[in-house]
């Protein structure tokens, strides 16, 4: 029987079937040696054996419990963190098989983190040895476009050619930028200094980098909120996400649309709000917006690279806040921004 294999089992079953042989021997005395009282006789070893089978009954469960309390805790310890944590299994039976499955488990999900964060490890590292050389070449390219674009004032074409090379090297700039940025959010090397920042006067510098993109796009942009909401954060970050958020807006608007940035303060928390009235976004990509490099297949006309707002998100929840999108097609789409302010918990 595999049930006996576990030592314990095979100590408690025998001493079981001891005790009951001893009782049915005891039982028996009486009978043969005419002893008086032979029933209290009986019913005192009866209960000798039941004390002794439940002595041994709660020992063993007792021991049982706490096995299993020590593999509930190394357990714990694991999801806590710590990745050394073991069950021990230096027994025999069905539950030590068992922990050493765990354990074997264990060892196996170590493995694959341990994969896994070399592989991110290195991903983050090409991407970063990556964009650094790129910044030269593309510095250089910029200084070689803005030559030619000033020598073309006369040949309409090259003007054209030099003004649509101009918006596709601010474009792979902006890509750069932003993959190093994402590199090092990615990595824990920047360091967020957070203080209290007036929220109108953040929106106001949006508004004012904003500004000539829409008067150009012939776009209206509306701000709306109370002077004294304030915000715990680190200004030129959150700047920073917003200002992805707002391109994202420009980017999926026509001409003549409006774009409005909103923010209030409520009991306990600081919400920012950024609407525009455009294409909005198909329930097909809702759920995917924020996933680097995502390309909706309903957008191919769009200029994005797919990393404003996943960038915009790692920002977010780097400062606590929470960051939700609803959408509607032809009618616009809303982006909710919500960060709990310290000053009102």
């Amino acid at each position: 029987m595999n049930i006996l294999v576990n030592r314990k089992i095979k100590h408690l079953f025998l001493c079981v079937v001891l005790t009951i042989t001893a009782f049915t021997s005891v039982s028996i005395i009486p009978v043969y040696m005419g002893i008086e009282n032979t029933a209290l006789y009986i019913v005192l070893a009866a209960v000798f054996m039941a004390s002794t089978i439940l002595s041994t009954l709660y020992w063993y469960f007792q021991g049982q419990s706490k096995i299993m309390k020590d593999a509930i805790s190394q357990i714990q310890e694991y999801i806590a963190g710590n990745r050394n944590a073991r069950i021990a299994c230096d027994d025999e039976g069905e539950l030590y098989r068992l922990f050493h499955e765990v354990n074997s488990l264990v060892t196996i999900l170590n493995a694959h983190a341990e994969n896994e964060s070399h592989a991110k490890t290195f991903m983050r590292d090409t991407i970063s040895d990556i964009s650094h050389q790129l910044k030269t070449p593309l510095a250089a390219l910029n200084i070689y476009n803005g030559l030619m674009h000033e020598e073309v004032h006369d040949i309409p074409e090259l003007k054209e050619f030099t003004s649509l090379s101009e918006q596709e090297l601010a474009r792979i700039e902006n890509l750069v930028q932003n993959l190093l940025k994402i590199t090092k959010l990615d990595a824990g090397t920047i360091v967020f200094e957070k203080s209290f920042q007036n929220v109108s006067d953040m929106m106001g510098y949006i508004g004012r980098h904003f500004a000539y993109q829409a008067e150009q796009e012939r776009k209206t942009f509306i701000f709306s909120g109370k002077e004294d909401v304030t915000l715990f954060c680190d200004q030129n970050w959150l700047i920073e996400a917003i200002s992805n958020i707002v391109k994202n807006a420009f980017d999926h608007t026509k001409e003549g649309a409006t774009i409005r940035i909103t923010w209030r303060s409520f009991a306990s928390i600081v919400q920012i709000v950024v609407q525009d009235n455009g294409s909005g976004i198909h329930p097909e990509d809702l759920p995917h917006i924020f996933k680097r490099f995502y390309r909706s297949r309903f957008s191919k006309d769009k200029q994005g690279i797919g990393l404003g707002l996943p960038l915009a998100k790692a920002i977010i929840e780097e400062h606590k806040g929470t960051i939700e999108v609803n959408s509607a097609l032809n009618i616009g789409t809303t982006f909710t921004i919500n960060f709990l302010n310290p000053t009102k918990l």
